[in-house]
């Protein structure tokens, strides 16, 4: 796999690393802790996502600020900054309208930047995520000592080359998972970010609260969360769902926080994301471009949805274009073609995908 990195500037100042891989219509992931967008190329855990959710569309993710290749030495661990750290990468890459994940901590981050922003997120996809923060859920001392022990163990052992400390992390996220997707795991926990700032990081996350901006939201959105999961309980995906108006929920069987492409959640995640972001069938296949059509690949895109008998409007969502960007493809497909209505087009594209 190729990607192409970049950088933006936040508006603190802070720079922050963008990778993004594939092709078609974006797909942006909110950052989460624990990455690194060139590490993470090559690994056993993520480079199974990277292929699949890269498979048809643009998939777009950076590294939070403290981590991998954006800025490591920062001061602001707010809510307020990692989302002005998503309004940048969104800014920079110019995107107009798109379906936006959010993965574990990355939740809280996407639901405050879809209240911030309706007009550009078009679906909301959640996964592992919550809305409060481990601190935030009510529990009671023991709970509150589970969380500051996970803290200290960052800042007591984090550097070590006793992988001991670091292990308890894999665990949680992995327990499932085999020697090598642990080993891998924890060089990523040594080479992505300093015990100071991982342990601030999470101190931080700790106190997140997003409860009312997701009950403001109004717009589709898709939970899925693994019954087991020993980071980010089962219930607070549950919780999340019943706080999102459009939202709906999907319980996977794992007890992964992360899914392996190993285990049989996996092919039921990929196909509920699929069906959610309306790509149930690969692109890739029955799309009139090239010399034939004079068809540029982004107005394939649009005929393909206008195969499918779907409005300019419905186009947009699915792509993450203006409603105008679409009419005005839709009017060069039309003269490309040589017709003269959107009925006599989808005729004329499934003559050339047959090949007549």
């Amino acid at each position: 796999m190729r990607q192409r990195l970049q950088f933006c500037t936040s508006a603190d100042g802070t720079r922050i690393a963008i990778a993004s891989i594939g092709r078609g219509p974006p797909l942006v992931r909110a950052a989460h802790w624990l990455s690194h967008v060139e590490f993470d190329l090559e690994s056993p855990v993520w480079s199974p996502w990277l292929q699949a959710l890269a498979d048809q569309n643009t998939y777009i993710r950076y590294d939070q600020r403290g981590c991998g290749l954006s800025d490591r030495e920062v001061t602001d661990f707010s809510l307020d900054a990692w989302v002005s750290d998503l309004e940048a990468v969104v800014d920079t890459l110019g995107l107009e309208r798109f379906p936006l994940l959010g993965m574990s901590q990355g939740g809280a981050v996407a639901i405050s930047y879809a209240h911030r922003h309706p007009e550009n997120v078009s679906r909301l996809i959640l996964v592992g995520a919550y809305a409060r923060g481990a601190l935030r859920r009510g529990g009671g001392a023991a709970e509150r000592l589970e969380a500051e022990t996970l803290v200290n163990l960052i800042r007591v052992g984090w550097a070590r080359d006793n992988p001991t400390f670091r292990n308890v992390f894999g665990q949680r996220f992995l327990p499932a998972g085999t020697p090598e997707q642990h080993r891998w795991w924890h060089d990523l926990e040594r080479i992505t970010a300093s015990p100071e700032v991982a342990a601030r990081t999470l101190e931080a996350f700790q106190m997140v609260e997003v409860s009312q901006l997701a009950a403001q939201l109004r717009l589709p959105a898709l939970i899925m969360h693994s019954r087991g999961d020993a980071a980010v309980p089962f219930e607070e995906g549950r919780h999340l769902t019943a706080l999102i108006p459009e939202a709906r929920f999907v319980p996977l069987e794992s007890d992964n926080h992360i899914i392996l492409q190993s285990e049989p959640a996996w092919a039921k995640f990929l196909a509920e994301l699929r069906a959610f972001l309306g790509q149930n069938a690969p692109r890739s296949g029955g799309r009139p471009t090239g010399p034939r059509t004079g068809l540029t690949a982004a107005e394939a895109d649009v005929l393909a949805y206008l195969v499918q008998g779907l409005g300019n409007r419905t186009i947009a969502e699915r792509l993450g274009k203006s409603e105008k960007t679409v009419r005005n493809q839709v009017s060069a497909i039309l003269n490309k073609l040589g017709v003269h209505t959107r009925a006599e087009a989808i005729v004329r594209a499934q003559d050339l995908t047959t090949g007549q």
